[in-house]
């Protein structure tokens, strides 16, 4: 390939920075996804003995995590992808397309991942990233951004072992084992700017060419598992009788997640890309709004789980597990807008942590209620926090981002 070509696959920096409707469409796929994993945590609460206990359940939703955060990193990666190649490149299209289908692959995985299917699983997960970076590795050169990806390559190709080998174990324990260590090198891999000796690490950061393209990337992506939330509440309620009781927790669940969606978008989650563009150091800021969105996202997926308890059984009692469901999704989701607060404004307001406490402390004295009182309190304290928002915008003229460094 010439210099020349190489050139073309690249995204320009004075080209449109918005997402392309090819993006916008590959994350149709993580819809279902989503639903998938959502689909899990629910089990995880509620069958057989899992229910009955808290650590237990807690052990089946460290298996479910790491199915999550392994959609989350191809995710990531295609975001990556499109923000420092031009995506209306033919190439780069099908590449964005045959990981649409890859990561259609492993949701449909997902119910036995860690079982019969943990084979599809972990060999799809495997050709993406090894097959992606491949491609690049074989067309980029001349360029510096072959070294990058010749970095990955390595790093990818040792993670590829413990995602098969793990495949192979019928072991619980073993298979977990393995697959959370594949996790952790591709995690470290992409932090640390996949090291390799006497190669040195790539330096190449998307978020100091593309950040504009970032931030909208992952705020739809936000916007995608508040609409999974949605679809799920709804069709839990087609499950059983349309009774008052169960109606009452479908609006608990839309208006939960309506303040989910107030609390990101205002103000922080408007000005996320002038943060990055104001920033001195993007490279280090994408990567605090990259935690920050890992730790959201996982909050409104654990949050649309305890939506769907709670529409199962309204008026029953809620067992421990459920309350860590129903109260910590929210508390995790506020977790990461914190975060997400300092990286625009290098500050957070008090409201946030106040929440995360104040739904620790109601853990303790809401286990044995009605999911539905549940569920109400971690929608009241939501609310207090979106009408100190408001409060303290009244008035004001609109806060401009303040990136931290």
């Amino acid at each position: 390939m010439t210099t020349n070509r190489v050139a073309h696959l690249l995204r320009k920096r004075e080209s449109p920075q918005r997402p392309t409707f090819l993006e916008l469409f590959f994350d149709l796929v993580y819809v279902f996804a989503l639903t998938r994993i959502v689909h899990e945590f629910v089990l995880d609460y509620t069958r057989g003995h899992v229910a009955e206990t808290l650590t237990t359940s807690l052990s089946e939703n460290g298996e479910t995590l790491l199915l999550f955060l392994a959609l989350w990193w191809i995710w990531t990666q295609t975001a990556w992808t499109t923000s420092r190649y031009d995506p209306f490149q033919p190439a780069i299209q099908f590449i964005v397309l045959a990981t649409m289908f890859g990561s259609l692959l492993l949701a449909v995985a997902i119910s036995g991942a860690l079982a019969e299917t943990g084979l599809l699983f972990a060999s799809t997960y495997v050709a993406l990233q090894v097959g992606r970076t491949l491609f690049f590795v074989l067309t980029l050169r001349g360029h510096d951004l072959r070294r990058v990806n010749m970095l990955a390559l390595v790093w990818f190709g040792v993670s590829a072992v413990p995602w098969l080998s793990g495949a192979f174990f019928a072991s619980e324990v073993a298979r977990n084992s393995l697959w959370t260590l594949a996790l952790v090198i591709d995690y470290l891999g992409g932090r640390l700017g996949w090291p390799v000796p006497r190669l040195g690490r790539s330096r190449v950061s998307p978020w100091a060419v593309a950040g504009e393209h970032l931030a909208e990337r992952y705020w739809q992506f936000v916007i995608v598992a508040l609409g999974e939330t949605i679809l799920t509440s709804g069709m839990s309620l087609l499950r059983g009788p349309i009774v008052v009781e169960r109606t009452l927790a479908l609006a608990l669940s839309f208006l939960t997640t309506v303040l989910l969606w107030r609390i990101y978008f205002y103000r922080a989650g408007q000005i996320l890309g002038e943060a990055i563009a104001a920033s001195a150091n993007p490279g280090r800021l994408g990567r605090s709004v990259e935690i920050a969105h890992l730790l959201m996202v996982s909050g409104i997926v654990f949050t649309s789980a305890g939506s769907e308890l709670v529409l199962m059984d309204p008026t029953g009692h809620a067992k421990p597990a459920w309350v860590v469901a129903i109260l910590g999704g929210p508390a995790l989701y506020l977790a990461g807008r914190s975060v997400f607060e300092h990286v625009a404004f290098a500050r957070v307001s008090r409201p946030r942590p106040i929440g995360i406490l104040v739904l620790a402390a109601m853990a303790l004295v809401l286990v044995g209620q009605p999911p539905l009182g549940v569920g109400a309190a971690a929608a009241a304290v939501l609310l207090g926090i979106a009408v100190s928002d408001a409060i303290r915008a009244h008035g004001r003229p609109l806060e401009q981002a303040s990136p931290p460094h």
